[in-house]
Parts: C-alpha cells; structure tokens; sequence
C-alpha cells in the first residue's frame, strides 16, 4: 500500500480561504458574498485585498443567493459563503429558483458541515446537504478531502461555468494532497491501488479510508481506495473499473446513508455491475453536542469501522 505521512493539520475551511485569497489575485471577477461569518469562512485576506469585491449580506441567506443570482447575471462570478446548514437548508427554494433552475454562474461556498461542527450541536450540523443538492438539476456538489484539495477546488470552480455546492469544514485534519495538485471537477483521486475491496471516501473520510487501509493490509487485504471528492456529477467510470476488479465496495461519508455517496454509488453499481456494498455514515439520524473526535467515534465515522465494513463486504462476494 502507497504511504501517506502529514506534516501538518488544517481545517479545510483554511483552504477555501487561501484559495478565495488566490482567486482575489488572479481573478477580477470573482465576488464574495457573507451571512454575518466572514471569521468563519476565512475571508479576511480576500477582503483585505479586495473590499469592493465584498458584500456583507448579513444574517440574511436566502437575500444572499438572489444578490448572487444577480451578480453572476452581471457577469461576475459570485461566492455565496455561510456554514452548511445555512447555506443549504435554510436556502433551498432560493438556490433552485435562482440558481440551479436559472443555471446561473453562482458557487455555494459551505463551512462547518457535518458531525464535525462540534459542540454547537444538531441544529447546526447538516447531514443532509449532499443528498438535497445531488438531487437538484444542474448542480455541482465538491467535498474536498484537506486543506490544499480544498484550496485547489476553490480555484477551480471559479473557473468552471455552472451553479456550485463546495462543502468543507472546521477541525483540523491531516494535510497529505499535494500543494500543487490540479483539482479535476468531477474525476476521482486513486489514494491507493488495490484488488481485494474498493473503499470510496470522501471528505474527512478520505483520511480514515488510509488508516483502515493500512490496518487491512496487515491483515493481507488490499484495498483500493479513492477519494470522490466530486459527488457530482460522478466519476462512474472510475467505480466501475475499480469495482470490476474488487467486486464488492464500501463507502464512507460524513453525511447521512440516505442520498449521499453511498446511495450515489449504489445507483452506479446496481444498473450496470451489481456487487456487495457495505456503507459507512450516519444512519437516520440527527447529531449531538460533542468534540469532532467523540462524535465520529459515536456515530462510527472511523478507521475501524471502516475496516469492519470491509471484512463484512469482502464475505458477501
């Protein structure tokens, strides 16, 4: 199995916020937009060098995405930012309305998804953000892995034509993608080659997909992991070479089973190479107060029970 080290750990939501600096650089029509968490979203540098390209909409989301909609009317290229629960819950009639139904040029930039929000509890930790916006025509939905895949996928969005849900996080995680990585839209990242199971992750997933790879491989499996770091549109392709090899999969996600990457892969495998998939996430239910480590032990989003999905789908070949 391929090694993977880190030198250091950042939040992903730092890597949106170095990307938003770079984009302010390189990119004059690049826009950014805020719910009253500029400190949240990392955006001080961007507004630092660029303050009339800011707009401060205040605690005011949905207001938020029609002046986006506006803009990227206008020609501009707008960055719709608050956290994920906000950005997608509280906003979904304005993003399909004004964005998705209007195909308009408006990337969606959501900080503190997940269980990993923390202690602030379940009324702000959306589960369910991917499977609302993969089910939304013309949307794009990215959940980059760490800190520089998430500044690399800023970058690149900007310069992709078409409504865009980016989805990363608070804590801190290992950094282990390269700085100068070329982000694809929509192709996965093969972390490992394998022949015995195929583990797609995405997210901080990603990371816990390396460590149950390396525990597997002491046990003589080996894994083929990648990182889905594009939910959609999907890499179908890459799953189904890696499937035909492994014949049976394991999916891990910090989202809800229902309409995440699981059920996305699913749907792949079942029209075109029925296998054994075993899924890791949140099964049904709402999260809770608590550090991003206890809640991801709780709800079993870990290296070892990764590893226990393997062992389970390897048995149902």
């Amino acid at each position: 199995m391929k090694k993977y080290t880190f030198t250091d750990k950042k939040d992903t939501r730092s890597g949106f916020g170095a990307g938003m600096a770079e984009l302010g650089k390189k990119n004059p029509n690049v826009v950014a937009l805020c719910a009253d968490l500029v400190a949240s979203l990392k955006l001080d540098a961007f507004i630092k060098d660029n303050p009339q390209r800011f707009i401060q909409c205040g605690i005011a989301e949905a207001n938020m995405i029609g002046v986006s909609a506006g803009l990227a009317l206008s020609g501009y290229i707008p960055f719709a930012t608050t956290f994920a629960n906000f950005g997608s819950g509280r906003v979904y009639d304005q993003i399909r309305q004004s964005v998705a139904y209007s195909n308009t040029n408006v990337k969606i930039c959501v900080s503190h998804a997940g269980l990993t929000l923390g202690e602030d509890g379940a009324t702000h930790q959306i589960l369910e953000d991917i499977a609302m916006m993969r089910a939304m025509p013309e949307m794009t939905v990215i959940n980059p892995c760490d800190f520089n895949q998430t500044k690399a996928a800023t970058i690149a969005v900007a310069d992709y034509n078409g409504p865009v849900y980016l989805r990363f996080g608070r804590p801190v995680v290992p950094i282990f993608t390269a700085p100068d990585q070329k982000f694809e839209i929509g192709k996965g990242w093969m972390v490992n080659e394998g022949k015995d199971v195929s583990i797609f992750a995405t997210g901080h997933l990603v990371w816990e997909a390396i460590l149950a790879g390396e525990i597997l491989e002491k046990e003589g499996i080996d894994a083929e992991i990648i990182n889905i770091h594009t939910i959609k549109p999907l890499d179908e392709q890459a799953i189904l070479q890696s499937v035909s090899k492994t014949r049976c999969a394991v999916t891990a996600e910090e989202h809800q089973l229902n309409g995440g990457l699981g059920d996305a892969v699913c749907q792949v495998l079942s029209r075109n190479m029925p296998s054994p998939v075993e899924m890791i996430g949140v099964n049904n239910s709402f999260g809770e107060s608590g550090t991003p480590a206890q809640l991801m032990e709780k709800y079993g989003l870990n290296a070892q029970n990764i590893v226990n999905a393997v062992r389970k789908a390897i048995s149902r070949k």
